[in-house]
């Protein structure tokens, strides 16, 4: 039996706090990333503006020294590299701006020590059919094309018979957290409950958002650890729509204007205050 729930600004508040006096980098939360590629090096610069900016204490990037030479460019304060000088993190994001069929065997492996950890992983597009047998806990981030690639190799309801229903459906079968992005985007746990967020805009279905989205939710939940991954990755998908709102100017019944990702990631301070107030 599936729960669904409308998920609100308030649920989302629970999860944001302003830093105290004795908070430090790492108690702000470390997130690394192992995104982007050669052929698209600017999903990684995204999700790390998107971890830093949504309040991450301390930012790794693991990658290709190309990409890693585009996120330093972008933003300097990051530990980027080949190896990142070590991967202390209380969650990875990965996959975001990958092509499983390009990845090579080393890389499937590095993923797979990932996802056999303990630190939460955000597992994004290139990373998804990894997803099955992880062990750490995990917010798989489909949109629906790819979602329906995941029920048909999971051999479970097609998204037809309800998105709701489907994406309670896909979680148990994983064991893990699904955030089905959409106009209604959907955050299904593995007993059941449903959370609906529509903070959005269709001014958000635009390229890089998603990218933006995983660093979002690799931010949030380092900064709450222990907390339902479930609602962590709602409040994300909260945080991010209403940041995307900010953006293109549709508060107040405005009909807004076209936004680029970066945009969003730009607004995401201001979407955070906003919350605080």
């Amino acid at each position: 039996m599936v729960e669904v729930r409308e998920w609100s600004r308030g649920d989302t508040a629970r999860f944001f706090r302003a830093p105290a006096p004795d908070d430090d980098k790492y108690s702000r939360g470390v997130v690394a990333l192992r995104t982007g590629s050669p052929a698209y090096p600017g999903a990684a610069v995204l999700g790390v503006e998107a971890a830093w900016r949504a309040g991450a204490g301390f930012v790794r990037f693991v990658g290709a020294q190309r990409v890693a030479d585009a996120v330093l460019a972008r933003r300097p304060e990051t530990v980027a590299g080949p190896d990142a000088g070590g991967t202390r993190a209380d969650v990875w994001v990965i996959g975001s701006g990958t092509d499983p069929g390009e990845r090579s065997d080393a890389e499937t492996l590095a993923l797979r020590d990932i996802l056999s950890g303990s630190a939460t992983v955000i597992i994004d597009a290139g990373a998804l059919d990894l997803a099955p047998g992880t062990r750490a806990p995990f917010v798989v981030t489909p949109h629906a094309r790819e979602f329906a690639k995941l029920s048909d190799r999971l051999r479970v309801v097609s998204e037809d018979d309800g998105r709701a229903e489907a994406a309670a459906q896909i979680a148990a079968k994983i064991g893990g957290t699904v955030l089905l992005k959409g106009a209604r985007t959907l955050i299904a746990d593995p007993a059941g409950t449903v959370h609906v967020v529509e903070a959005g805009t269709g001014w958000l279905s635009t390229a890089g958002t998603g990218d933006v989205l995983a660093g979002v939710l690799g931010a949030v939940a380092a900064a709450n650890p222990g907390e339902s991954l479930a609602e962590v990755a709602a409040a994300g998908a909260w945080l991010h729509g209403h940041a995307a709102r900010i953006a293109a100017g549709v508060l107040d019944g405005a009909p807004g204007h076209p936004i680029v990702a970066m945009d969003v990631a730009d607004a995401l301070p201001l979407a955070i205050a906003d919350v605080l107030a």
